[in-house]
């Protein structure tokens, strides 16, 4: 009789924790979430991807990134280098990110040459 018992615990705790080891695969949040900069600003955002991969993105399409301080802000594309191959990669500048309505002529002629866009 133990041996039984034991045996249906054995298989109950293998089902379960098979079962933990799954990822969440969840997508990211559809809707748009307002940020609050640093600076008092703020800014509205995408959040597109899934557990895998993921960026977020002003509502007009720009990438942008988070720094270390809290502050959001625009990605541009370099050369690096990565398995031995030159790839062109997303990386974050210092560039304060903002809405389209609050942008200055000169940030959204920075965007124009330097900017990665996204399609929605």
């Amino acid at each position: 009789m133990r041996k039984i018992v034991f045996i249906f615990f054995a298989c109950v705790a293998f089902v379960l924790s098979s079962h933990a080891q799954e990822p969440a695969r969840v997508p990211a949040y559809p809707g748009v979430i307002t940020r609050i900069q640093p600076s008092g600003d703020t800014l509205h955002v995408y959040l597109r991807g899934d557990e895998h991969w993921h960026f977020m993105m002003t509502v007009d399409g720009w990438e942008v990134n988070e720094d270390n301080k809290g502050k959001i802000c625009y990605n541009k594309l370099k050369i690096r280098k990565i398995d031995g191959e030159k790839k062109q990669v997303s990386v974050p500048t210092r560039r304060q990110a903002h809405d389209a309505d609050k942008r200055s002529k000169c940030e959204q002629r920075w965007l124009n040459k330097r900017g990665v866009q996204k399609r929605r």
